[in-house]
C-alpha cells in the first residue's frame, strides 16, 4: 500500500486519488455564495423577538409599537401560523412561536418584516411582552426527581434506553468505578444560519436555506404552513458549516411565514449571539461507570449510567441517547454489562446532532475508567486496550455480531508506532503521552429504513462527454460534492461531471449526518452510474441518440428495533478509532499545550486521500476543544457566553500537528467497501488529550473542559454522588400521541417520504 502522502498528490480525480476540491476555488476567491450571499430585488429581512426567561408563562403580548416602528411590514405571532403549531425531527414538541409558555432562555415569541435588518431588528424590540417568571428546572438530575417542576406536562423524561447483556451480576477480581462529566459544546459554525423565503404564484413558497436535510426541512415547514409538501420548494444555500446544528429548523418555517404572509421575499440571517441561542448544541453528559476484570486484566462486566440533558425540546436527543447507551461499554469484548441511559426534559436551550452524536461523551467516560482500570492492575494502558479489544465476531451488549471489519487492534498499534515529537517540554513545563479508542455506528439505526436517491444524467458537450449528477445530498464543507465526481469520473470514465444544485425536486437523500451521505449518496450515484452505464453499452456507446438518464435508490442492510432487554443488530455498522495525544503543561500556570496529536482510523477505504485527512484534522481540532476550552456556560437557563469573545474555540496556535493513518477493511455491502470519516476523530481527541493531562500531573481530572485550576489543583474533581435514579420504564408516563410522536424520523420509518 502506497504511503498517505504519496497518494495524497493530486491526481486526475478518480476513486482513490486526492482530487481537487469542485468547491475550493470558489470559496477561496469569495465567488462562492453562501446563505447570507442571497439577494432579490424587493426582498424584506426578518427579525425574531426571542424569550429573555428560561421558564415562564405568557400573560400578554403587545405588537402595536412594533407595527408603527419606520419601514414595519408585518408582525407574527403564534395565533398567525395557519397550520401545525409545533414542528421537531423526532416528537413534534417545539412551537413554531411560543404562545402561553416559554421553556427556554431564547424561545421565538414573535417575528418582524422590515425594509431593512436594522428595522426589523429594532421594531422587534418594541414588543411588549408580560411574562410571569417560573421556577423551571435546570439541573438534569433534579429533573428525575417526581417533585421537579415540570417542562412538558406530560413529565420531564424524554428518553429511556434500557440494555442488559449475559449476567450483569457476575463477580471480578478487580473493579474500578468512576464518575464523569462533559459540558454542552456548541458547533460553532463560522456561518450564521440563513435563509431566503419567496412568496410563489401557486400559492407555495421557494425556500433557499443553509440546511442539513432538505426533505426533513420540507415535511416540517409544509405542516406548520398548512400547505402540501409539493407547494414547499427547497434549494440548498450554499452552508458554511454545520457539524450537526442544521439538522433541525432555525429560520425555516420564520422566513417563509412573513413571505407568504408579506407577499414578497424574506430574508432572515441570525447574528452570531442569535446563532448561539437558534441551533441545538451537545448535550451536556454525566455518566457513573463500573468496570470489572479478572487479574490479569480482561474485562468481566460493565455498570454504566448515563444521563444526558436534552434542553426544552426533543429535536434528535431520542436517538442520541439510544447510539450513546450502545457504545457506554467501549469498543472491548465485555461479556456481561448492564446499561442504563437517560435523556430528560429541562429549562436549558435544546440540545440535538453534534459531531459524534452521544460518542464522545460515553467515549471520555469509558476510555477513563480504562485507564484507571490499567492503573489499578498495573498493566499498561496499551495492552489493556489489546487484551479486550473487540475483533470480528465479537458481540456487543447489545447482541450485535460484528463484522470482518472490525481492525481494532491494528488501530491500536499502528496509532502506537507514530514516531513521538522530537524534543523536550521546555523549562517548567511537564509531558504527558495519552491514548484513547472509540467507535461509532454509520447510518441510521434502530429499523430506520434509511435510503438516498440519485439521478446521473450522461450526455454530448460541446468538448465531449458530458455527466450531470442531481442529488438532495446536502455538501456542506466535508467534500462530498467531490467524492460524487471521483464516483462518476471512476464509473463513466468521463472528466466533465457537473453536480447540479441540491433541491427538493426529486427523492430524498436523506440527512448529512451520522457518518452516512458518502455511503448513501455515493451508494445512490454509484447505483445511477452503472444503470447508465449498462444502457451506454447497449447502445455500443453512441451518445447521438440523446442523453441516458437514470435513477437510483440505495438503501443499505436492515437493523432492529431494541427488544425489551435492549437487545438486537441495532446498528447497519461500526466504525474504529484510536488515537495518541502529547500535550505539555506548565506547572505554574496550569495552561496545556497540545504538541501532537496521532490518529489511527479505520476508514474502510480512502476514496479521497487529502479530503480524508482534513477531516481527521479538522475532527481531532473540534475534540480539542471539548477536552480544554469549549463550554456554553449556563446559569439557570440563561447562557451566559454567546461570543466568539467569550465561547472560545481552537485558533491555528491551539492545534498541533496531527498525524494520520488510515487502516483500510472495506465495509462489505457499502459502496467501495467505504465508511465514514468526520466524527471520528472528535470521539477519541477529548478522552486521549485528558489522559495525556492526567499522565502529566496525577491529578485525577474527571471533567471536560479541563480548566487551569483543574491542572493547578485548585479546584476538586467534580463529585458524582450515587447513580442518578433510572426511570420506571413501565410505568413512565409515554409522550402524548397528541404533540406528533413522528413527525420526523419516525413517520420517515413508516414510509411518508
Amino acid at each position: 500500500m502506497t504511503s498517505l502522502r504519496e497518494r495524497s498528490t493530486i491526481g486526475q480525480g478518480r476513486i482513490g486519488e486526492s482530487a481537487l476540491r469542485i468547491d475550493g476555488i470558489p470559496k477561496v476567491t469569495g465567488a462562492f455564495t453562501y446563505g447570507s450571499d442571497l439577494s432579490v430585488d424587493g426582498m424584506l429581512f426578518g427579525a425574531v423577538l426571542r424569550s429573555p426567561h428560561s421558564s415562564a408563562l405568557i400573560r400578554s403580548i403587545d405588537s402595536s409599537p412594533a407595527l408603527r416602528a419606520p419601514g414595519v411590514v408585518a408582525v407574527l405571532l403564534a395565533d398567525d401560523v395557519p397550520g401545525k403549531q409545533t414542528f421537531g425531527l423526532e416528537i413534534s414538541d417545539q412551537p413554531v412561536l411560543a404562545r402561553d409558555v416559554v421553556r427556554y432562555d431564547g424561545e421565538p415569541i414573535a417575528l418582524v418584516a422590515a425594509e431593512t435588518r436594522e428595522q426589523a431588528r429594532e421594531a422587534a424590540k418594541l414588543i411588549a411582552v408580560e411574562y410571569e417568571p417560573l421556577a423551571g428546572v435546570t439541573d438534569m438530575e433534579i429533573a428525575l426527581d417526581p417533585e421537579a417542576p415540570k417542562v412538558h406536562e406530560f413529565g420531564n423524561v424524554l428518553r429511556h434506553v434500557h440494555i442488559v447483556h449475559g449476567d450483569p451480576d457476575a463477580e471480578a477480581d478487580v473493579w474500578v468505578e468512576g464518575y464523569y462529566e462533559t459540558a454542552m459544546q456548541d458547533q460553532a459554525a463560522l456561518g450564521t444560519e440563513a435563509g431566503l423565503a419567496t412568496p410563489a404564484a401557486d400559492g407555495g413558497v421557494d425556500l433557499y436555506v443553509s440546511t442539513q436535510w432538505l426533505h426533513m426541512d420540507r415535511q416540517q415547514i409544509a405542516a406548520c404552513l398548512g400547505l402540501p409538501e409539493e407547494l414547499v420548494r427547497i434549494t440548498l444555500a450554499g452552508v458554511g458549516g454545520s457539524f450537526g446544528s442544521r439538522e433541525d429548523v432555525s429560520m425555516h418555517i420564520h422566513a417563509c411565514l412573513l413571505a407568504l404572509h408579506t407577499g414578497r421575499p424574506v430574508k432572515m440571517v441570525y447574528g452570531r449571539e442569535e446563532s448561539f441561542h437558534g441551533h441545538v448544541h451537545r448535550h451536556p453528559s454525566r455518566t457513573w461507570i463500573r468496570f470489572g476484570a479478572t487479574k490479569d486484566g480482561k474485562l468481566v462486566a460493565a455498570h454504566v449510567r448515563l444521563l444526558l440533558d436534552g434542553g426544552a425540546y426533543a429535536s434528535s436527543s431520542p436517538a442520541v441517547i439510544a447510539n450513546a447507551t450502545t457504545f457506554t461499554a467501549g469498543p472491548y469484548d465485555v461479556p456481561n454489562a448492564r446499561l442504563e441511559g437517560t435523556v430528560v426534559y429541562t429549562n436549558n436551550p435544546p440540545c440535538g446532532a453534534m459531531r459524534g452524536f452521544g460518542a464522545p461523551q460515553t467515549c471520555f467516560a469509558y476510555e477513563s475508567a480504562m485507564d484507571a482500570l490499567a492503573a489499578r492492575l498495573g498493566i499498561d494502558p496499551l495492552e489493556l486496550r489489546l487484551r479486550n479489544a473487540v475483533v470480528p465476531g465479537s458481540i456487543l451488549p447489545t447482541g450485535q455480531r460484528l463484522g470482518p471489519s472490525t481492525p481494532v487492534r491494528e488501530l491500536i498499534e499502528r496509532c502506537a508506532a507514530v514516531p513521538l515529537p522530537a524534543g523536550e517540554p521546555a523549562e517548567g513545563r511537564r509531558r504527558g503521552i495519552g491514548y484513547a479508542v472509540g467507535f461509532k455506528n454509520v447510518a441510521y439505526s434502530e429499523g430506520f429504513d434509511d435510503a438516498a436517491e440519485a439521478t446521473v444524467t450522461l450526455g454530448e458537450g460541446p468538448d465531449g462527454p458530458v455527466a450531470g449528477v442531481h442529488t438532495a445530498a446536502v455538501d456542506f464543507g466535508q467534500g462530498l460534492y467531490t467524492v460524487l465526481t471521483q464516483i462518476v469520473r471512476t464509473e463513466l470514465g468521463v472528466e466533465n461531471v457537473v453536480v447540479h444544485p441540491a433541491d427538493t425536486s426529486g427523492g430524498s437523500a436523506g440527512s448529512t449526518s451520522a457518518s452516512r451521505q458518502t455511503t448513501m449518496a455515493g451508494g445512490a450515484v454509484l447505483g445511477a452510474c452503472r444503470l447508465v452505464r449498462d444502457e451506454l453499452v447497449a447502445r455500443g456507446g453512441d451518445l447521438a441518440r440523446g442523453p441516458i438518464s437514470r435513477t437510483f435508490v440505495y438503501h443499505h442492510r436492515p437493523t432492529d428495533r431494541f427488544d425489551e432487554n435492549g437487545q438486537g443488530d441495532i446498528h447497519v455498522t461500526f466504525a474504529f478509532v484510536a488515537e495518541r495525544a502529547v500535550v505539555d503543561v506548565d506547572e505554574e500556570l496550569g495552561l496545556a499545550h497540545v504538541v501532537q496529536l496521532a490518529v489511527a482510523q479505520d476508514i474502510g477505504r480512502v476514496m479521497n486521500p487529502q479530503g480524508a485527512q482534513g477531516q481527521v484534522e479538522g475532527g481531532a481540532a473540534m475534540g480539542l476543544g471539548l477536552a480544554l476550552m469549549e463550554e456554553l456556560q449556563l446559569d439557570r437557563g440563561h447562557m451566559r457566553n454567546p461570543s466568539f469573545t467569550d465561547y472560545l474555540i481552537p485558533t491555528a496556535l491551539d492545534v498541533p500537528p496531527v498525524v494520520t493513518e488510515f487502516v483500510e477493511v472495506p465495509e462489505p455491502g457499502a459502496p467501495y467497501g467505504v465508511k465514514g470519516i468526520g466524527e471520528l476523530p472528535t470521539v477519541a481527541a477529548t478522552p486521549a488529550i485528558v489522559a495525556a493531562l492526567r499522565a502529566a500531573t496525577g491529578r485525577p481530572l474527571n471533567r471536560v473542559p479541563v480548566a487551569p485550576d483543574d491542572l493547578l489543583g485548585l479546584r476538586p474533581p467534580v463529585e458524582g454522588g450515587a447513580p442518578a435514579p433510572v426511570p420506571d420504564v413501565h410505568t413512565q408516563q409515554p409522550i402524548p400521541e397528541v404533540l406528533g410522536v413522528g413527525t420526523g424520523q419516525q413517520e420517515l420509518m413508516k414510509g411518508t417520504i
